[in-house]
């Protein structure tokens, strides 16, 4: 992997859970100044498969290595928020009155979590709504860009919770979005999905959002001690090559414990396997974003 003049090294012999050598990536270099914000939408059809999870904890690793962080709950279930502790049904104002309300700002809809240096845009079910009301809306692929705008100076990245479907709001997320991470659970059913997600994100990036890039396929869920597990890893990374994330999130049951205290796990449990998973991803992403170019000089990476 070269990036510039400068190559990514490579720990001697170790070989990760991906089947390929496992390279080291650099602490990514402190910022002097913040945004404007990339935004990446986190995304996949299939419920259940890490989007929520990886949303709060990848956010929270990249707080932890100094960027702003503006994490987005775009899923009527409001799971995001609730992972970060927040009560959904008890709050005034959600994303659904900043796309439905014209005298609304966004600023006046943005809570702060428990992370220093991340802030949330909470959901509830009013979100259901929204999809219904805005069909008729011209240009309705890209209300949630617009509203979002306003906040883009504010944050280094914004990382936005899809919800489990490829409907209006999905498109939405994609369509204001530079790339999309989509994690993937490590199980037969699960790879079944992925090729329509990756035709609609072919038909976005042709149609609405030529900037649109895939970041990568992130497996979530493994289970190194199951062949069913090292099968489908196999299975993603001969289908999806280099575009797999090199981090592996494995299966653990302090997940859904932190989950349940409202907090991220780099929170709930710092010198766990799951919070270094997730600060290792971190580097992985802002490095990928770095090589690529995509983030503009002295920001995002």
């Amino acid at each position: 992997m070269v990036a510039g003049p400068e190559t990514i090294e490579f720990e001697p012999g170790a070989i990760g859970a991906t089947g390929r050598p496992l390279p080291v990536f650099p602490d990514p270099e402190p910022l002097l100044t913040h945004g404007p914000a990339r935004i990446a939408a986190v995304c996949n059809q299939k419920g259940g498969v890490g989007k929520t999870t990886t949303t709060i904890n990848l956010g929270a690793a990249l707080a932890e290595q100094g960027r702003r962080v503006l994490l987005v709950d775009f899923d009527p279930q409001g799971a995001l928020s609730v992972g970060l502790g927040f009560q959904p049904h008890e709050l005034e104002y959600t994303i659904y009155n900043l796309l439905m309300e014209r005298g609304l700002r966004a600023s006046d809809v943005v809570f702060k979590t428990n992370v220093d240096g991340m802030d949330l845009l909470p959901s509830n079910i009013d979100l259901s709504g929204a999809e219904v009301q805005l069909v008729h809306e011209v240009g309705r692929e890209f209300v949630l860009g617009r509203v979002l705008e306003p906040l883009i100076p504010d944050y280094d990245i914004v990382l936005i919770d899809c919800q489990p479907s490829l409907g209006l709001l999905t498109l939405n997320a994609l369509a204001c979005a530079a790339s999309v991470i989509v994690p993937l659970e490590c199980e037969y059913f699960a790879l079944r999905g992925v090729a329509l997600l990756m035709e609609t994100i072919d038909k976005v990036s042709s149609r609405l959002n030529p900037r649109l890039g895939i970041d990568g396929v992130l497996a979530t869920m493994y289970d190194s001690r199951t062949l069913h597990s090292r099968e489908v890893l196999a299975g993603v990374v001969k289908g999806f090559g280099d575009k797999v994330f090199h981090t592996v999130i494995n299966r653990t049951v302090r997940f859904p414990d932190a989950t349940v205290a409202g907090e991220p796990i780099t929170r709930f449990d710092p010198a766990s396997t799951g919070a270094n998973s997730y600060r290792e991803l971190a580097k992985e992403v802002l490095e990928r974003w770095r090589q690529a170019g995509r983030a503009a000089p002295g920001h995002g990476g």
